[in-house]
């Protein structure tokens, strides 16, 4: 049974849609959607309204939205458009399942390179590394600081050059780049060497994790993506129970070719990471159309695989093809973007929302040493958490998706960690070490609701131009929070941080209300939109498309999700 075309709507909250040319297919077909994955069938042909869980039968302005949306001719798959297409659930299907492991598990692969290069810092603690090179924690601490103070001031950078160059090119130069600054880091002889290599990496690693969501939606929907990211963060689990068990063997190395064991972790594995760089920097295609290569002469796709590709990417969100994957961005479109006040919500929840897991996180490791558990037993206990973290970060995002509800399951986050919270600061330090483990487990363990939140920010936006530089500040501040998080626990407060986790505790509650505060703003921004565009005639609405100034999700044909 042929899919007919849904509505080109202006962005996923649409509440009224306006349909595009009918196509020929029969009235009783199902709509194509974000979510057609899910083989629901209807009765009739309905134009999909996504964001609203619901369908209303096509009306009478069937053109407006394919007239007044329709890609221009930079963009890089124009030739691949067509409002008409129709294809069957099950060949999107079989297509979504081999961008699955063409794309979306190499980009797990990818990212699974960075955590590595950025998390064994923690395993090379529990081999000693501070006292071999002379540093306390108050320089551990210095170190971090400039780490991430250096990781997000290259986020915005990093996204230009991504934007400008491809970010097919972008990501596996950084990879490449980042590495070698990794595998330096076997010189590290002092607090000098020690804050450069944090601070060279900070700024080589800073921007991957945007340019690689701004790749991933050249080939997915919006609601595709949250599932995908979901898996890009598990990778990040995966990452760090691998990263667990090679680093009890590796660090075994202590003392063969006179060098510690964590040397040896650190320049192991940034020859991983090089080598999966130059092996991403001839698989990496520009875009679903551009995957012929010289060296792979038939491409991925065919032509009809192409067609559904761009169709149902620009059915879900129209405005990806306002800029083609070789276009820079514009001082005013980064002032437009970082002045937009509809995104702040996002930001704000990125910044305090993490502080609490980034904190525990940091000295996690260095807790357990306190604890009296040796080298390896440290590495393998952390494996436990992460498998949590894993089971929780893949639950939250399902059901997020399911149910259509988004923050209402990031609350989940914050609440889970302000109980928590006041366990470890009424806990008597008398505790047994497998009790205040298993608090810290747990902690660690949550239901992660970053995946959620870069999709929502992702979708927000409303716009290629805003959504680049919006993915780098929504990560900026999740990175501050990291900053933050690197000095909240002192030296003085050691080793059972009751300062630190009274304020853990407060920071959690603080989340709570900003995500309730986030849930009002959006819903109060489309109850205002809605107000006026439902109010209007089909030809009102032209002419409001035809001459309007807004753009992004300042436009009235835009709805918020939330």
């Amino acid at each position: 049974m042929a899919i007919p075309a849904p509505p080109v709507v202006a962005n996923p909250g649409l509440t009224e849609v306006i349909a595009p040319a009918p196509a020929p297919a029969s009235k009783d077909s199902p709509p194509s959607s974000p979510e057609s994955y899910d083989d629901k069938h209807q009765d009739q042909l309905y134009t999909y309204q996504y964001g609203s869980g619901q369908n209303s039968v096509s009306s009478s302005d069937d053109e407006l939205d394919a007239k007044w949306y329709e890609p221009p001719d930079s963009y890089e798959s124009k030739h691949r458009w067509d409002p008409r297409a129709t294809w069957t659930p099950e060949e999107e299907n079989k297509l979504r399942r081999r961008l699955d492991l063409k794309v979306a598990f190499v980009a797990c692969i990818c990212f699974a390179a960075l955590q590595l290069d950025r998390g064994n810092i923690s395993n090379a603690l529990s081999d000693n590394m501070l006292a071999d090179v002379g540093l306390t924690t108050k320089h551990y601490n210095y170190g971090m600081t400039i780490f991430y103070l250096c990781f997000l001031s290259a986020e915005l950078p990093s996204q230009m050059i991504s934007k400008k160059v491809g970010s097919d090119i972008w990501i596996p130069i950084q990879m490449m780049l980042w590495s070698v600054v990794a595998i330096a880091q076997v010189g590290i002889n002092g607090k000098s060497s020690f804050y450069a290599t944090r601070a060279l990496l900070g700024l080589l690693e800073g921007g991957f994790i945007a340019d690689t969501i701004l790749y991933l939606s050249y080939y997915y929907t919006a609601a595709e993506l949250t599932l995908r990211l979901s898996f890009f963060w598990i990778s990040y689990t995966a990452t760090n129970v691998i990263g667990a068990l090679l680093a009890a063997g590796l660090l075994k190395l202590r003392g063969h070719g006179s060098m510690e064991g964590w040397r040896w972790l650190f320049l192991l594995e940034g020859i991983v990471t090089f080598l999966i760089g130059v092996w991403a920097f001839f698989y990496l295609p520009a875009s679903p159309t551009q995957t012929a290569k010289w060296w792979r002469p038939k491409g991925w796709f065919t032509e009809r695989e192409e067609t559904i590709i761009v169709n149902k990417v620009l059915r879900d969100d129209p405005t990806k093809s306002s800029m083609h994957n070789r276009e820079g961005l514009s001082l005013v479109d980064l002032w437009r973007s970082l002045t937009d006040y509809d995104m702040w919500p996002l930001y704000l929840i990125g910044l305090v929302a993490f502080i609490t897991p980034s904190t525990v996180q940091a000295y996690f490791t260095l807790t357990l040493k306190n604890l009296k558990y040796t080298t390896l037993q440290t590495n393998l206990l952390t494996i436990p958490s992460w498998i949590l973290f894993a089971i929780g970060n893949f639950t939250c995002a399902y059901l997020s998706k399911k149910l259509n509800s988004r923050l209402l399951f990031i609350l989940v986050q914050p609440v889970w960690h302000l109980v928590f919270m006041i366990v470890l600061v009424t806990l008597p330090d008398t505790t047994g070490r497998w009790v205040k483990y298993a608090i810290l487990t747990l902690v660690q363990g949550y239901p992660y609701c970053h995946p959620i939140l870069v999709s929502m920010n992702s979708m927000n936006a409303g716009s290629v131009r805003t959504r680049t530089v919006a993915s780098s500040v929504y990560n900026m501040f999740v990175q501050a929070a990291s900053l933050v998080a690197s000095n909240v626990y002192q030296p003085s407060d050691s080793p059972y941080y009751h300062k630190g986790n009274r304020v853990l505790a407060g920071l959690s509650a603080a989340s709570i209300v900003l995500v309730l505060l986030a849930k009002l703003w959006y819903i109060h921004r489309n109850n205002q939109k809605s107000k006026i565009w439902d109010s209007w005639t089909v030809q009102e609405k032209e002419d409001y498309l035809r001459t309007t100034k807004d753009k992004g999700n300042k436009r009235l044909d835009f709805r918020f999700l939330h």
